[in-house]
């Protein structure tokens, strides 16, 4: 004789509308304790494919489903069964629908399966050479082009699938391929007043950084956009003098010329700062740091830094240059 469970489960598949939509309700409510995810867990088989059919349903029974889906998804043995049976696709062929009204949802589904390399993976096609990339290419441009200023910015959550994808080789080469322009793009979502979008951004930076042996050529192509992303975060917020600012590109002198809001998220600083490190560790790098007086900006903001680990980061930065002071510029030591 059926469970309980196991009829609710069955109901997922009614034909009646109403059936269905009462069953989704509960199950999403299920889904929300640990114990309700782990009864659900033993009927993945079922449950699973029930709810990926239902995100194409009206939004009073598609809403609900992906809800269950996000909360199911952070279980990472659920989160494989869900790549392993295509929901990648799923999830972007409906994300991407005309009358879609579940885009935040489906992106932070696609931010928990992109935690598992088998789902960044799937989310760079990598196995479909005509496809390779189609995904991420459009989810980056939906990223630039939807505004965080509105309440409803159901794309903000794509700068940490960007972090996720950025961990895998295969997802950096991606996203510094100059072709595709798309870490170009990314880098300059840095000036968004999202706080989520701002750490997308800064940890997808500082992940590409990791090639900088084979692709600084790539990093530096970008370089008008690069700078002040890594720099900017670490200046402190105090207004430098004319001199400093002469030894700038204009984009960075001139930021740093006028009063603004620091950074206050020490994360954020810190991956700034671990992506300069990277650059810093090839000769051509640290030219580059020296040329746009780098070093100047670190010994700026080292000193009115408070915390602990930021100032490692400066630190580390620091102790790389005056060991490698191979340029015609004098090192800076950081000082306290």
């Amino acid at each position: 004789m059926a469970t309980e469970l196991e009829e609710l489960v069955g109901f997922l598949s009614s034909p009646s509308p109403q059936v269905t939509q009462a069953a989704v309700d509960i199950v999403r409510g299920l889904t929300g304790s640990e114990d309700g995810l782990q009864s659900l867990a033993k009927y993945a088989k079922i449950v699973l494919p029930s709810l990926s059919r239902l995100l194409s349903a009206p939004k009073e029974v598609s809403g609900p489903a992906a809800e269950a889906l996000v909360n199911l998804s952070q279980n990472s043995d659920l989160a494989a069964k869900m790549v392993e049976m295509g929901m990648i696709k799923m999830a972007m062929e409906n994300l991407y629908k005309p009358d879609s009204g579940n885009g935040r949802l489906l992106v932070m589904l696609l931010v928990n399966l992109t935690q598992l390399d088998a789902g960044i993976a799937s989310l760079l096609q990598t196995e479909d050479e005509k496809m390779h990339g189609l995904y991420v290419m459009k989810l980056v441009r939906s990223f630039c082009r939807t505004s965080s200023e509105s309440s409803d910015d159901p794309f903000e959550h794509v700068g940490s699938i960007l972090v996720n994808i950025s961990k895998l080789e295969a997802g950096r080469k991606l996203l510094l391929d100059p072709k595709r322009g798309l870490l170009k793009q990314i880098i300059r979502q840095f000036d968004s007043s999202s706080p989520l979008r701002k750490k997308g951004v800064s940890g997808t930076i500082r992940n590409c950084c990791f090639e900088a042996e084979s692709q600084l050529q790539n990093l530096l192509l970008i370089s008008e956009f690069l700078w002040p992303a890594l720099l900017l975060p670490v200046a402190s917020n105090k207004i430098y003098n004319k001199q400093d600012t002469s030894k700038m590109p204009l984009e960075l002198g001139s930021a740093l010329s006028i009063e603004r809001e620091p950074v206050s998220d020490p994360e954020i600083r810190v991956q700034a700062l671990e992506a300069v490190y990277l650059i810093s560790l090839q000769e051509a790098g640290r030219r580059a740091f020296w040329s746009v007086n780098g070093p100047r900006i670190l010994q700026v903001g080292y000193e009115t830094e408070e915390d602990a680990k930021v100032m490692e980061a400066y630190e580390r930065v620091g102790s790389l240059l005056i060991h490698n002071s191979d340029t015609e510029e004098p090192s800076t030591e950081n000082s306290s």
